[in-house]
């Protein structure tokens, strides 16, 4: 079912008219006119019930007699169809905190995850009628989309190949916000925005997992140092070569880069050795 805009007319005539009504009414029963009379303040009592007055960013869901007339969303004060049963709906810009989830990642790691939907209603007639309560469709179906985007995805990618939940944080809450989308449109929801608020790992395994962060941090930062000492060693033995500073043979040349590695590399500051006799 689509939205569809319903018949509506100036409130504020419909006011005149009612009033205008049960005041001739009421001057008709006194002039013992009662059939007349009572007919004229019975049209003013229905049409009152015809009288809405609709706020901004809120709507009302018109049926009459279990039809569907429409949906009044302009606000101000309306009459629409009397006698109908109208359901209020906000249109606003509404946030749902999820609550924090224990899932397994693609790996069978359990991990904690949360996230923040922002959302709002763009059909009132599928939120309505297509679903049965919005508001708790909404929560179910984020949770469990969460759920399912968690688990195509690891925590954290240690070998730099791929997506992880942690590394790309901007590609995850893009899908989400899809699946989500996806998910959603059955109850005439816009998802507006996604965004992951709670990541870590799961108690029973934070401690091992932080140490294995921790020492792929050390080997990749002891890879970056050993690359760059290899350069710097390869330049000065270039330029002592290309200088004529001082001609060296294969068992020096291997001695000295030798001692430049591990002056560079070391992770203490090198203690210097004046050698005042030979290599021979």
């Amino acid at each position: 079912m689509k939205e569809k805009k319903a018949w509506v007319l100036n409130g504020y005539l419909a006011v005149v008219v009612v009033l205008a009504s049960l005041i001739g009414g009421t001057a008709l029963l006194i002039q013992t006119q009662f059939t007349l009379g009572i007919a004229l303040i019975l049209i003013g009592v229905v049409l009152s019930s015809g009288i809405v007055v609709i706020q901004p960013n809120k709507s009302y869901v018109i049926t009459f007699f279990g039809s569907y007339i429409g949906t009044i969303r302009e606000p101000g004060l309306w009459l629409t169809i009397p006698l109908s049963t109208r359901k209020s709906v906000s249109l606003r810009v509404r946030n749902f905190n999820s609550k924090t989830l224990k899932v397994n990642d693609v790996e069978g790691n359990p991990i904690e995850i949360a996230a923040v939907i922002v959302f709002r209603v763009v059909d009132t007639a599928k939120a309505i009628f297509d679903v049965d309560r919005y508001e708790q469709f909404v929560e179910i179906q984020s949770e469990t989309a969460l759920r399912h985007v968690t688990s195509r995805y690891p925590y954290d990618n240690f070998e730099k190949d791929g997506y992880s939940l942690r590394g790309h944080s901007e590609e995850v809450a893009r899908e989400l916000s899809l699946e989500l989308q996806e998910r959603l449109k059955v109850a005439g929801v816009e998802v507006m925005e996604a965004r992951l608020t709670h990541l870590a790992y799961s108690t029973e395994i934070a401690g091992a997992m932080l140490q294995r962060q921790q020492a792929n941090a050390i080997l990749d930062a002891r890879q970056i140092i050993v690359e760059g000492a290899m350069g710097m060693v390869q330049m000065a033995v270039e330029r002592l070569e290309t200088n004529n500073v001082v001609q060296l043979d294969e068992e020096r040349k291997a001695a000295m880069i030798n001692n430049l590695l591990v002056a560079i590399v070391s992770d203490r500051s090198a203690q210097p050795v004046i050698n005042t006799g030979t290599l021979y």
